[in-house]
């Protein structure tokens, strides 16, 4: 079975109320794909991608997206339409402040703010500015495969610049994976895209053990610093480095950058989870 685009899992249908109703599919789960979507929840990148395409196509804003902030409430059920109310906190000539709340038969399920803003032309310092390891010279089969691989991983194209090292393969070294991405279907990197893929890999944490905790997101936060342009990225492929921040006390903190082809500084993310407790402990 063909997988559902991005596209058409950040299609909107309009409520009476003015609301926004989407549906999770269980193509976006983060369960593995060997196992029925419920096995997962829904995927948080795609849940970004859709608070942020709410906040813009309800509130028909235009400037572009420099901040997106989104808190993980409770999981939301596949299938069921969940309603987005995207709200105008303060419109300005230069920025924007909006929000917008998710619910699904009136629980909660996520929160989010949005930054929007014209850029001005003044001079770039960017000590950000690194160009990424030649794409070509990487092994096209290094990516995420077999019956772990989670649901959502099947919209991404993966080139691991020495990974990938889940389970265990960091172990004793930073936690670091270093990787192109883009989507599969071939779309465009634009918001949206940056949204889905600046969470689209495994916890860094994760590589650092055979046996790895459990654990889930509850605040995510990214910081657009340039817009992906065909130029930048390229026939969508942009460049992200995912790195384990801390971990201890039952949280983990990661931080994710994305590059352009040329060493462009597109995105920098940063992500709190919650280790969820051990049975029997």
């Amino acid at each position: 079975m063909t997988p559902l685009s991005l596209d058409d899992a950040l299609s909107f249908r309009v409520l009476e109320d003015g609301a926004l109703s989407a549906a999770v599919a269980g193509d976006f789960s983060n369960g593995p794909n060997s196992l029925p979507p419920e096995k997962g929840f829904p995927f948080g990148g795609l849940l970004a991608a859709l608070c942020a395409q709410a906040m813009r196509q309800g509130l028909a804003i235009t400037a572009p997206l420099r901040t997106l902030s989104v808190q993980y409430l409770s999981a939301a059920k596949f299938g069921e339409p969940v309603a987005f109310r995207p709200r105008l906190l303060r419109g300005g000539r230069n920025v924007i402040y909006a929000s917008v709340e998710a619910d699904q038969d009136g629980r909660m399920t996520h929160h989010a703010t949005g930054t929007y803003g014209l850029d001005a032309q003044t001079p770039p310092l960017r000590p950000l500015h690194v160009p990424p390891p030649p794409l070509d010279g990487l092994d096209p089969e290094a990516r995420i495969g077999g019956p772990m691989a989670p649901h959502f991983s099947r919209h991404v194209d993966y080139r691991f610049d020495g990974g990938p090292n889940i389970l265990g393969g960091n172990e004793g070294k930073a936690a670091v994976e270093r990787t192109w991405m883009r989507l599969a279907d071939g779309r465009p990197l634009d918001e949206v895209g940056l949204c889905y893929l600046l969470d689209a890999l495994y916890p860094p944490a994760w590589t650092t053990s055979k046996t790895p905790a459990a654990m889930t997101t509850v605040d995510f936060r990214i910081d657009i610093l340039a817009d992906p342009t065909p130029e930048n990225a390229p026939h969508g492929w942009a460049f992200f480095e995912f790195r384990m921040l801390d971990l201890g006390l039952g949280w983990t903190v990661d931080e994710a950058v994305a590059w352009g082809a040329d060493g462009t500084p597109l995105a920098i993310a940063r992500q709190r989870r919650k280790l969820l407790p051990q049975r029997g402990a």
